[in-house]
Order: structure tokens, then C-alpha cells, then sequence
């Protein structure tokens, strides 16, 4: 998925391919922080979240909405070599939407809490499975399809496939240790202070937005 025409010397524009890309990348790095951040300035909730998804119930649940939102449709758009390529960022989008769109357990702290939903079994499900496919896929992306080429791999093609491979592994390491959290006996509650959930997913979304960032031509541009 490496782009067949690259363009010196100019400037990124926020439109262009790349620049999407990069936008998306460095939105995926701080989103965590804007919801932490700002449901505490702006919602007086001075309490970390068990997971990133628990911030819909907040004040910044608009946010996390649209953020997510967002990285569905540039998901969607977003064009690979081949067809197999499209299929599966658009599954990605997919999951992202799905993610946005049913919402996780509702919190129980009611200094932080805006919006109630009941506990409905089948909307959390969904929600589980579209994070747990969503991260998944992202980390097949940057694993296999970001690292494809045509053609001699320059030395700063060779070093940005590294970057690739080592943040899909980090994503899928991430999911992993989160589903050993959850299915675990008591290893969950033994955590629970800590908010393990919570600093895994934004993990997984630093690898996600670094490997984007990197495909965005951030860093690591072929040299002339």
C-alpha cells in the first residue's frame, strides 16, 4: 500500500492523501489525553476511566464519538493497491463506527457520569467485538499492508516497514493482554486501580497513530 507516486520537497497539504493520514495519526495519539484532560476541566471529573470507551458516558463522549467517527470514514475512503486492500480497511471503518455506535457498560460514578444507558447484553457485545476486530485489523494493516511495495525497497522504505511491523505488534499485544484482563478470574478486580484497560488501548492507539504518521510521510520520506 506504498504510494506508486511520491512528491518532494512540497508541503503537506491537510487535504492531500498524506495529510489525512498524518491527521488521523496524531488525533489516534491524543484522543486519550483530550478525553482525560477534558472531562476533567471541563466535566470536573477528576476520575480516569476504566477504558477509553467508558468517556461516553462523560461530558467528552461527544468526542470520543466523532474521533471515532472520524477514523470510520477515512477508513472507509482510504485506497490500497487492490481490492483485498479496500475490503479490509473499510472492515476497519466498520468497527470503528461500531465501536462509536453501541456503546460499552455504563459507568457508575456519578460525578462523572451525563448520560445513562441500560445494560442492554447484545449492545455490549457488539461493542467488545468491533473494538477487539477493529484493533485487530488496524495491526493486520500496518503489519502486511502497509510494509507492501513494488519494485527495490529504499533504505528509508526498509526502516518505515519495521516501524509497521513492530506497532502491529504492539496493537495485538495490546488486545491480548486486554482479553487476558477480562477473562481471567480475579485478575480484573486485582487491577482494577490501576486502569490496565485503559493505558493498553492508548498503547495500541500510539502504535496505531505512529504507524500512520510514518505512512503519512511525517518521518522517513524516501530521499531523491
Amino acid at each position: 500500500m506504498e504510494d506508486k507516486s511520491k512528491k518532494q520537497g512540497k508541503p503537506v497539504s491537510v487535504l492531500s492523501p498524506d495529510g489525512v493520514r498524518q491527521a488521523i495519526g496524531y488525533l489516534g495519539i491524543i484522543m486519550p489525553a483530550v478525553l482525560m484532560v477534558g472531562s476533567i476541566t471541563i466535566g470536573n471529573c477528576s476520575h480516569l476511566q476504566d477504558s477509553i470507551s467508558h468517556y461516553y458516558f462523560t461530558i467528552m463522549g461527544g468526542f470520543l464519538v466523532v474521533t471515532l467517527s472520524a477514523f470510520a470514514v477515512i477508513l472507509f475512503i482510504y485506497q490500497g493497491y487492490e481490492l483485498r486492500d479496500n475490503i479490509i480497511t473499510s472492515f476497519a471503518g466498520l468497527c470503528a463506527l461500531g465501536i462509536a455506535l453501541f456503546a460499552t457498560n455504563h459507568i457508575e460514578d456519578v460525578d462523572c457520569m451525563v448520560c445513562c444507558l441500560s445494560d442492554c447484553k447484545a449492545r455490549i457485545i457488539t461493542h467488545y467485538i468491533s473494538a477487539g476486530l477493529f484493533f485487530i485489523t488496524l495491526s493486520y494493516i500496518s503489519f502486511f499492508l502497509f510494509t507492501k511495495s513494488a519494485g527495490v525497497k529504499t533504505r528509508e522504505k526498509i526502516i518505515r516497514n519495521r516501524i509497521y511491523r513492530t506497532c502491529g505488534v504492539i496493537m495485538f499485544a495490546s488486545i491480548v493482554l486486554i482479553l487476558l484482563i477480562r477473562v481471567i478470574p480475579g485478575l480484573d478486580d486485582m487491577l482494577k486501580n490501576l486502569k490496565p484497560v485503559f493505558w493498553l488501548e492508548w498503547i495500541a492507539l500510539v502504535a496505531f497513530g505512529v504507524s500512520w504518521l510514518v505512512k503519512g510521510k511525517a518521518v522517513l520520506k524516501d530521499k531523491k
